[in-house]
Parts: C-alpha cells; structure tokens; sequence
C-alpha cells in the first residue's frame, strides 16, 4: 500500500507550452480564455452524472470537519473556519443532503454550525481517530446503503495513536469509501487513503472552488458491482393532531425525548409508526422500537432527480443555430459561443439557465411548459 503507483507528476513530465492554452483576443485581453476555461469546468459536472449509471437510493455519509489550529489561517477570508461553515450554512448544503436518511435533522446540524464560529482551533488533527469513529457506526450500515466519510482537511500533518495504514486496510475490507478535501496542499496519506477507499481527493485553489467540490459530493457516487440488492421496508405515517374537543385524546411523549430533551414534551400530535405506534415529532426517523423506517413522499422525491438525472442539453456553436437567438428561460439574447437546446422540446437555453436547469431546477423549462402538470381537482 505504500508503494504509489507510477504516475507522471506535471512538474516531471516532458516540455510543455502550457501558455499557449491562453490566447489574447483582439484587445490584448485574457478574459474570453480564462471564461471558456471556467465554463469549461462546469460543463464537466454536467456530463459526468449522466448516462446509464447505478446510484445507491440510501446514503450514509460523515462530514469530519478539521478543527487544528490551520483553520484560523486567513488564505481563505476571513478564516477557513469561516469560510467552510459559511460555505454550508449560506449554501443550503445541508438542506441538499437531506435526502441521506442518517442525516435525521438538518436544523439541529445548523445549530451546531453555527456554535462552531466563535469555535478556537487549536492543536493537530487525528485523521486516525475521526475515521475510527465514524467507521464504528458505517460498518454496522446494511450492505445495500453506501458507506462514506467526507474530510475537510486543513493541516498538512496528522497526530495518530496507531498505524493509518492498518485502519486504510480496515476501511477498504469494510467497503468505507473516504473522500478529502484539502485546504492547504497534497498530503500524501489522503492520497493513499481515497485511493484504497475508492473516494476523491482533491485541493481547492479559491473559495468558488471550495464550493464546487463540496457541491460535487451532493450527488450520490455510483453504486458498485458488489453492492447488495435489497427491499426495504418503509413506513410512510400522516401527521395527525387530536382535537381538543376530543375527550379520549391523551398528549404523550415523543420518542425523540430519548436523546434530546430539548424537544417538545408532552404533545397531541406527530407521527405515528404504522406497525408499533410510536410517536415521532418529524420525519425521516429509523423507528427506536420496531425499526421501521420512517419517511414522507417528498423525502423519497428528493432523491429522484439524483437517479434520474435531466439530460445534458444538446450544444451547437452560435453561428450554426438557426433558430431565434434568444434564451426560453430568462428571455435574454444569447450571446454566448454556444446554445444549449433541449433533446425533448427543442427549446434553446443560454448557459446559465442550462447550469441552471441541470443544478437546482433538475427539469427542463420549456417541457414544464409544453406539458404543464393537470390542474388540481
């Protein structure tokens, strides 16, 4: 495991131009290369998560955050604490990992984030001791749900109790995948452990790029060849409340109590678990008698556009289109190097409404339009 497969660094590799890659245009500018080089990078999202690929329905994931005293280095303004809480905070990240059913409340997380401001960081990080930890819980996952543990690296060293590369072994035998995010430089231990672990590492050059990785771990990795096929059974309670009129009502307890007594006490309504009748403030929640899992239509719609993601659009340069030349989403005239149109209506996007409609709308506008949904009775 030691040995590093060969592979050319770039700095060893043979000679190479790579100015070339920047060309000015007619007014001695560089804008136009840098802005087909960014879009370019965005594009790939797109296209990597298409095609006929398996996605796991379940997740079980673990943020470790790094906490050692490199997070109050200010390359990334004010501080990388910051930034990185900014970043899922004001990004809605946790909202969008919602889907995950191990992530039971995303507001008791926020609240935790946002304790963690005023946070001191101080000493080293112990890679060994957080991926110890979070493998105690992730071994024990059934073996249709995915495994996976996401570092928010910021030190370029680790303090561990115990040999890293006997717990890598474990992690792999255990079918753990560990992805990285490194905030200073490559270390070549996160190297190593994503690359037995079959997860990601990567370095972020500025805060944009930050965002862009952290965005790349909301879609669910592909599901493997070894992974378990299996039905789950779910429950799927309706939220009732008694009346007060109603003299057999009783208020009682939520099962919630059990591991925070911040919750609500004694209450008239929830969720009541069809097989066992325990009571749940919200959902979704792995039932604490029967283990059941709980859930609501809308959470198991979350996770559809992840496995049936909207089709790339169909790219063809400006000059070739000969449509109308201005964008069904936002209405604007496009003036970008290329129109991006819908394989299913024919509508043509700029490429924003096209970054647009594949991130956060996951359908096609001009479909919704031409086939609105039946009115309500």
């Amino acid at each position: 495991m030691d040995d590093e497969p060969e592979r050319t660094k770039r700095w060893e590799g043979g000679y190479e131009r790579t100015w070339e890659v920047l060309k000015e245009d007619e007014s001695g500018s560089l804008k136009a290369s840098i802005e087909d080089i960014l879009f370019k990078a965005k594009r790939k999202r797109i296209f990597e998560h298409h095609g006929q690929v398996r996605l796991g329905m379940m997740r079980h994931l673990y943020v470790v955050v790094d906490g050692s005293r490199t997070m109050e280095d200010q390359d990334l303004k004010p501080t990388r604490l910051t930034c990185t809480l900014k970043v899922f905070i004001l990004d809605n990240l946790l909202r969008q990992l919602r889907f995950k059913f191990l992530l039971r409340n995303p507001r008791k997380h926020t609240a935790a984030l946002k304790k963690a401001v005023d946070m001191s960081c101080l000493g080293e990080p112990s890679l060994y001791n957080a991926l110890n930890l979070a493998a105690q819980t992730l071994k024990h996952m059934p073996g249709h749900t995915s495994r996976e543990v996401l570092v928010i690296f910021s030190s370029l060293t680790t303090c561990d109790p115990s040999n890293i590369y006997d717990l890598i072994k474990s992690l792999k035998a255990v079918k753990i995948r560990v992805s990285i995010i490194g905030l200073s430089a490559e270390v070549r231990v996160c190297t190593v452990l994503a690359r037995e672990t079959g997860g990601t590492y990567h370095v972020i050059l500025d805060e944009s790029h930050y965002r862009e990785l952290l965005m790349h771990h909301v879609s669910p990795p592909p599901a493997s060849s070894s992974s378990e096929s299996s039905l789950i059974r779910m429950g799927f309670p309706q939220h009732t409340i008694a009346s007060l009129t109603d003299q057999d009502a009783k208020p009682s307890f939520s099962m919630a109590q059990l591991e925070n007594s911040n919750d609500p006490g004694l209450t008239l309504g929830g969720y009541f678990c069809p097989q066992c009748r325990a009571k749940y403030c919200e959902l979704p929640v792995e039932c604490k008698v029967c283990g059941l899992t709980l859930v609501s239509a809308p959470h198991l719609a979350r996770s559809y556009h992840h496995l049936f993601p909207l089709d790339a659009f169909q790219e063809v340069p400006l000059e070739q289109y000969v449509g109308e030349r201005y964008c069904q989403g936002c209405h604007g005239e496009i003036t970008d190097q290329h129109v991006y149109i819908c394989k299913v209506c024919q509508s043509a996007f700029c490429v924003e409404c096209d970054l647009f409609a594949h991130d956060t709308l996951h359908c096609c506008p001009g479909c919704i339009h031409k086939h609105p949904a039946p009115p309500c009775v």
